[in-house]
């Protein structure tokens, strides 16, 4: 008789155990997910290794705004990447999703984009950017984002690979806004 009660009270905790593991994936996929910073592209900003907390559910970003964004922008986004792209199915699979890069937003659809003395002019306007660790030494040719894309740029201008190097993002490519760092 004890052993009946046993299993059925493993059974129900199993149960509940699967349903809290499944809806925290969940969560983290499509709602809030962490994400590790790889590399000095947005020194002084953000450091290698930080962990970042992304919302996902942002209906627009604004300039300035940090976002983590998929590099992969000739491939479409499918509604599996998200679960895929979550720290633990992705170690799981053995994919570390080397994709995901974490960027500033610079200019948002229509902008003309000028780099001029190792800074953006945006729509003939200088950009305040006091993040930015230190002037661009190598100033691309100007730009107009196209509708429906984004351009970002890292915060380490002369060691990030960014919108100057892959073009602007679409839209769908911005996985979500970073909303907290530790």
């Amino acid at each position: 008789m004890f052993g009946k009660k046993f299993l059925h009270a493993a059974w129900d905790w199993g149960k509940t155990g699967i349903v809290a593991v499944v809806a925290a994936i969940l969560i983290n996929s499509y709602v809030l997910q962490a994400f590790q910073v790889k590399g000095e592209s947005m020194l002084p900003t953000l450091h290698n290794s930080d962990s970042t907390f992304a919302l996902k559910i942002q209906s627009a970003y604004d300039y300035g705004d940090i976002v983590i964004i998929d590099s992969r922008i000739g491939e479409p986004r499918s509604w599996l990447d998200p679960v895929l792209e979550h720290p633990l199915i992705a170690r799981l699979r053995g994919d570390e999703a080397e994709y995901l890069w974490v960027k500033r937003i610079v200019g948002k659809p229509g902008d003309k984009l000028e780099f001029r003395d190792g800074q953006v002019i945006r729509n003939g306007t200088l950009v305040d950017e006091p993040y930015v660790l230190e002037p661009m030494q190598a100033a691309p040719e100007p730009v107009v984002v196209p509708e429906g894309r984004l351009f970002v740029m890292g915060d380490n201008r002369n060691n990030s690979t960014d919108s100057r190097i892959i073009g602007s993002i679409p839209r769908e490519n911005v996985i979500g806004k970073v909303i907290f760092t530790y």
